[in-house]
């Protein structure tokens, strides 16, 4: 019998990776190999993101480039899934009419029962409805990918937030949390397989627990840490309203919890900020950022900013750049605002023309990187423990043409450091994807690191 081949094309958050990889596991289960080369694929999943435009798009546009692969191959089943297929539901199939199914973010469980329906000619299947509880996945056994590093684990879904902006409350539906055992038997097995890093989801992990009385975030994270093979954790995405005293204090008390923390202000005007309803005042922000680095001095911080959202006046733009400034983030991450299908901001006037939002974006970016380098320039000549990954993008291959490979990793701090390493069996054994190596810090750039090993 000829082998099967399913490719998956993720597009969009973290969330959407952890998706895709128990998409992976029914795939393996139904008896279907992964394949690189969408090309090769008998089955095609695009599991999609809608929290931006050009996100959305990029979909629709790799969904389009198929058509022409269906004509070749008419046996060749397509499948949509993920947030833009719970908001556009049906009419995925007037846009993109070779599509066999579409299915959404609480249905993955349901794929192997629609591709078995699609295999036996029924066509156009459409399965986005909503469900009160989180399916556990029974095949997440089936699928890890060969040195797996560090995974994702969704621990929530859903949020009940509703900031004006964000379309998720009706893409991902009420928030809801999985239950400690299954988290914890899910990590220890992908522990078991040689992960080291294990980086905990959700809408809003701070809120973890609290609808249905399980154990605190926090707490989750206690039980996390004592997994023995396990060598760090993180997570995201917190919401500032929702960062607790306890939470704080795990920076100090989990010895495996990274130095790190994403922490999204979205704007540094408390106008805009409650036209958002993100249910916080900048001092509430300023407040616990100066928390998290009593507790934890090194801790890097990182942030989302929303530029240009409607409204935004030039001295709410100016108090953002003032925050920027008096927090000195580690990391930036900014985006024009965009109107979002069923989102109450969309209604909202005074929308700010895209030459000045982009002008705005470009000056907050530009302010970043000064932070950005002065904060990496900060960490020359320290030594840093740096959990490896694998070659480096410059090395590429495992060939190396003056005795050294150039290897990369991630610092506690989530700072990326690139360094090299005699290609021997002795260097080897120590430096090799998995492995806490202690590198000493040489150059800073504004995005990365660069060292050499301290022991040599």
């Amino acid at each position: 019998m000829k082998n099967k081949y399913f490719y998956i094309n993720t597009i969009g958050c973290q969330m959407n990776v952890y998706d895709s990889d128990n998409i992976a596991s029914s795939l393996v289960s139904l008896g279907y190999n992964k394949t690189d080369s969408y090309e090769s694929a008998d089955l095609i999943i695009i599991n999609t993101c809608t929290i931006r435009e050009k996100a959305k798009e990029k979909a629709f546009s790799f969904i389009g480039r198929l058509n022409k692969l269906k004509k070749k191959n008419p046996d060749l089943i397509i499948g949509v899934g993920g947030c833009v297929a719970q908001q556009e539901k049906e009419k995925i199939f007037t846009r993109m009419p070779h599509v066999n199914f579409v299915f959404g973010t609480h249905t993955i469980s349901n794929l192997p029962d629609i591709i078995k329906k699609v295999k036996s000619g029924k066509n156009k299947i459409i399965d986005v409805q909503f469900t009160s509880n989180i399916h556990e996945n029974s095949n997440f056994t089936n699928f890890v990918p060969e040195q797996a590093v560090s995974k994702f684990i969704t621990i929530m879904r859903g949020c009940e937030n509703y900031c004006t902006y964000c379309v998720v409350p009706s893409v991902r539906g009420k928030e809801i949390s999985r239950k400690p055992d299954a988290i914890l038997k899910e990590i220890n097995y992908l522990v078991n397989s040689g992960v080291k890093e294990i980086t905990l989801l959700g809408q809003n992990v701070n809120s973890y627990g609290k609808k249905e009385n399980l154990c605190s975030f926090p707490r989750l994270l206690s039980m996390v840490n004592d997994i023995s093979k396990l060598k760090r954790i993180r997570f995201t995405t917190s919401h500032p309203k929702d960062l607790t005293e306890g939470l704080v204090a795990s920076f100090n008390l989990l010895d495996k919890l990274c130095n790190h923390i994403h922490l999204p202000v979205q704007s540094g005007s408390n106008k805009i900020l409650k036209k958002m309803n993100r249910k916080y005042t900048v001092e509430n922000y300023l407040n616990k950022i100066d928390n998290l680095r009593r507790v934890c001095p090194d801790i890097a911080i990182s942030s989302d900013i929303i530029v240009g959202f409607p409204g935004e006046s030039i001295s709410d733009f100016n108090e953002t750049t003032a925050l920027i400034k008096e927090v000195e983030f580690d990391g930036l991450f900014v985006f024009g605002y965009s109107d979002r299908q069923n989102t109450q901001a969309s209604s909202f006037p005074d929308k700010l023309p895209e030459k000045e939002k982009n002008r705005r974006l470009n000056t907050l970016l530009d302010i970043q990187e000064k932070y950005s380098r002065k904060k990496n320039s900060a960490l020359i000549n320290s030594v840093q423990h740096v959990l490896i990954e694998g070659l480096s993008k410059k090395q590429k291959t495992a060939k190396s043409s003056n005795g050294f490979l150039q290897w990369t990793g991630r610092t506690s701090s989530n700072k990326i450091v690139n360094f090299e390493v005699k290609n021997n069996i002795k260097f080897n054994d120590c430096y090799k994807v998995g492995n806490i190596v202690e590198i000493k810090i040489e150059k800073a750039f504004n995005n990365s690191l660069k060292g050499v090993p301290l022991h040599r």
